[in-house]
């Protein structure tokens, strides 16, 4: 029984850490809704089907009676018995009822068919998350933005010669205005009645 594909898939899975052996163990997988197998040997008794029943409705998960005793179970996994193991990769699930499909179709064929379409839904998710972080490495996934302007667009061209600021600028017509225009312009004297320059100086009577 040794040479089992069966037993040999469960050593498999058993040395990759994806399986779990005891009801302690297989419970918190379940709970854990981690778990996507769980096998019950031929012997188990009626109070560990109940406990396997109760962990498959817990964790939405399939579980099934395996034609192998307790000891052919312990031995492949290094035990001296087991009664109830979970298995927590799709892969090996499937794998291991289809094996067990090809020996009695009618008792485990669902089981197989059903397993294999979740194993197929798994392997496409992880397919795809594979993909999206390839994609974030190449920097695929990263929101588009236009680029930024050349140097010579950034500021536009000035057209024609620059006006002075207006604080320079002089009027077109008419004399300066402003603070210079009174040193600029000459002096004139002031007219009396008629027209006539005042000059001398004033007599009082």
């Amino acid at each position: 029984m040794a040479n089992d594909p069966v037993l040999h898939l469960l050593g498999l899975a058993k040395k990759a850490g994806l399986l779990e052996v005891g009801e302690e163990p297989v419970g918190a997988v379940c709970r854990a809704r981690q778990a996507r197998l769980v096998l019950l040997a031929a012997d188990a008794a009626p109070n560990t089907c109940r406990r396997a029943a109760h962990f498959g409705e817990a964790g939405e998960v399939l579980w099934l009676e395996v034609p192998f005793s307790k000891e052919e179970l312990g031995f492949i996994l290094g035990r001296s018995s087991c009664a109830m193991l979970a298995l927590t990769d799709a892969g090996f699930s499937a794998a291991v009822v289809e094996k067990l499909a090809a020996r009695n179709p009618d008792q485990y064929g669902p089981a197989a068919q059903q397993l294999r379409t979740r194993a197929d839904r798994v392997l496409q998710r992880q397919k795809e998350q594979r993909q999206h972080e390839k994609n974030l490495r190449r920097g695929r996934g990263k929101p588009w933005a236009p680029p930024p302007p050349p140097k010579d667009e950034a500021v536009p061209p000035q057209r024609g010669k620059p006006r002075p600021p207006k604080a320079h600028r002089r009027p077109k017509d008419g004399p300066p205005k402003g603070p210079q225009a009174d040193s600029r312009q000459p002096h004139k004297a002031t007219g009396g009645p008629g027209g006539r320059r005042l000059t001398g100086k004033l007599r009082h009577s």
